[in-house]
């Protein structure tokens, strides 16, 4: 008898318990609480276990970077502190996404030069050159994604590049056949770079701190793939006129081929295209929008390799025939040549400033 009556005041002691603590601490059923007017709230001791549910639809909760705010006191929470995720949000990015960026192409790195350089004879094709800056017109380079967040802080996608609106220099310094060199208008030369590349963003809020309230956050950034460069025909015109006969009348009658001078000399340059490793750096900030969008303000370096030609030029000049006496007459018709493995290049570098919109699943 003894002992039932110490089991029976033991369960009483429990149940009355119990019921005091339930006026904290909510009684658990499978991990969920059956109090059904408290609000939501997490527990930092046991991570996603919930302490009370709430029937009612949640507000879209604020979308904040950095830690969770903590709220609560030790008089209202029983010396607990605890986060409410009703209320807060990390800007945070999860799941797949789509992204579509144009950009403007502030600076372009760089320019032509000729790959014959320094070799014996480089420069005795008439069109032939030593150098030549990128012309640049309006830059705005496309680009579009698909990839998907690894965690809250590190996203991986693959991209397609698409730069367009530069051309061959205006004018280079052509040979003149003496050793020395003349400026030569050009035209044509259209260059565009296509590049397919692997991409890795990663959020550093965390060294940062919060920007703009928390309503921006700074990402890092870099990309690898390869470039499909292509440069389109283009044409170096030298007016001349360049004599190689001072007196005409010293030309042997016999000669077969009495030239003394030659003018009008176009140098056709064939394009071409070549595949190159590329890679790119960028750093920005990512802003979150509605409805799962997000907008990054970037800018970025852009490193395509080279364009090059595909080392044909045909020229083309109109020849000075000696009559014997000054003055010479011009030829009936135009001399055609045409040399290969004259190879000219240019590396591609590009400094971009521009926006992306991302729409995540």
């Amino acid at each position: 008898m003894k002992k039932i009556g110490f089991l029976g005041l033991l369960a009483g002691v429990l149940i009355v318990d119990a019921t005091s603590v339930d006026a904290a601490y909510p009684v658990y059923q499978n991990g969920r609480a059956v109090s059904a007017s408290a609000p939501v709230v997490y527990l930092p001791s046991n991570g996603n276990r919930t302490v009370a549910v709430n029937s009612a639809v949640a507000a879209q909760p604020t979308r904040i970077t950095g830690a969770l705010p903590r709220v609560g006191t030790a008089a209202t929470t029983a010396g607990r502190q605890y986060y409410q995720p009703a209320d807060y949000d990390r800007l945070a990015d999860s799941g797949l996404y789509v992204g579509i960026s144009a950009a403007y192409t502030a600076s372009v790195n760089g320019g032509i030069s000729a790959d014959y350089a320094g070799e014996s004879g480089s420069y005795d094709a008439p069109g032939a050159f030593r150098e030549g800056n990128f012309k640049s017109d309006t830059v705005i380079p496309l680009q579009v994604s698909v990839g998907a967040a690894v965690n809250s802080d590190l996203r991986i996608d693959v991209s397609y590049l698409r730069y367009s609106g530069l051309s061959y220099p205006d004018s280079v310094d052509t040979a003149d056949g003496s050793g020395g060199y003349v400026p030569a208008k050009t035209s044509g030369g259209a260059i565009t770079a296509n590049a397919a590349m692997l991409n890795i963003y990663y959020n550093i809020d965390s060294f940062t701190g919060y920007i703009a309230g928390g309503s921006l956050r700074p990402y890092i950034g870099g990309g690898v793939g390869v470039a499909f460069n292509t440069i389109a025909d283009y044409v170096v015109y030298d007016s001349g006129p360049y004599y190689f006969v001072e007196d005409p009348s010293t030309v042997d009658p016999s000669d077969p081929n009495p030239i003394t001078g030659v003018y009008d000399i176009y140098g056709y340059h064939n394009g071409g295209s070549v595949e190159r490793l590329a890679f790119s750096l960028e750093a920005g900030v990512t802003a979150d929008l509605s409805g799962g969008l997000k907008l990054d303000l970037f800018a970025r370096y852009a490193n395509l390799g080279k364009v090059q030609t595909s080392g044909s030029i045909v020229v083309s000049q109109t020849q000075l025939l000696a009559t014997g006496m000054p003055p010479d007459y011009e030829a009936p018709y135009d001399a055609v040549f045409q040399f290969t493995n004259w190879y000219e290049s240019g590396r591609l570098g590009m400094i971009d400033v521009g926006a992306r919109l991302r729409l995540q699943f």
